[in-house]
């Protein structure tokens, strides 16, 4: 899983930041491995056929073979688990709330289904609610990184910045190589003028997925902030060549937009 992550816009001498599209990803489903007894074999394999319905995007047939896998085994919180996952996917998160917490309720250690939760409740913007579930996460898994980076999202939505920044370290220290990890510290850092340190995040993220085009966007941005017209110019106009190729028109045409004002800025 990794952040909320949002993309840096510029309208005239102004950074806004906005949001782009959410990096906190629900965990991956859970996929029974081991032989089960014979009379649960009908739950475990709608279970299952279920599991592969979530890999192939297909979110409700997914929620129905979990339902049917539910009839049979009504106290297997893995299924509530992965339904709560489709049922976010979708968009329903009242469902999503309700199947995770069965699964919490069936599974008290279940470090996921916190953290799954945790984010729905960021999703509609219910921050301390998302707050008491990641630290629940953490509490259950320290190893939880997942956690760490959401929770930090939302201390960086709430503007404590110093407290999403150590959320951010904590999972560095468990992931180092999380690409949008470290976009979301530059973001955050962005926000607190830390502009040089932004930068070296901005490319720890692009060395780690050279096909980022909201790192190439931002660190652009923050070149131009510090003057650096040329090397701006060119994570920009590498931005817009990214999100042309990924087919993202409107992504596309906020990077035209930039170039159009910072051409307009250094030559008035």
């Amino acid at each position: 899983m990794n952040s909320t992550y949002r993309i840096l816009t510029i309208f005239g001498l102004i950074t806004v930041l906005t949001g782009f599209s959410e990096a906190v990803h629900a965990q991956q489903p859970i996929r029974v491995v081991q032989e089960a007894p014979s009379e649960k074999l009908t739950a475990v394999e709608l279970y299952n056929q279920g599991v592969d319905k979530l890999e192939q995007g297909d979110y409700a047939g997914a929620i129905s073979e979990f339902g049917d896998a539910l009839k049979l085994e009504p106290e297997d919180a893995d299924t509530y688990y992965n339904r709560g996952y489709a049922y976010h996917s979708l968009g329903n998160y009242d469902a999503a709330i309700y199947d995770y917490t069965q699964a919490i309720k069936l599974n008290p250690d279940f470090s996921q289904a916190y953290s799954n939760r945790g984010y729905t409740h960021f999703v509609r913007r219910d921050y301390q609610k998302a707050i008491a579930d990641f630290t629940k996460a953490i509490e259950i898994n320290p190893e939880n990184d997942t956690a760490y980076i959401s929770r930090g999202n939302v201390y960086d939505e709430l503007g404590n910045s110093e407290a999403a920044l150590d959320d951010y370290a904590k999972a560095l220290e468990i992931n180092p190589e999380n690409a949008r990890l470290y976009y979301n510290r530059g973001l955050t850092r962005n926000r607190l003028e830390q502009y040089e340190d932004a930068i070296a995040d901005y490319t720890k993220s692009i060395e780690l997925q050279p096909t980022f085009a909201e790192a190439y966007y931002n660190r652009g941005l923050t070149q131009f902030q510090l003057g650096k017209i040329e090397a701006a110019t060119a994570d920009l106009q590498k931005a817009a060549e990214l999100f042309q190729e990924q087919g993202r028109s409107d992504s596309y045409q906020s990077v035209m937009n930039a170039l159009q004002v910072m051409q307009g800025e250094t030559n008035p």
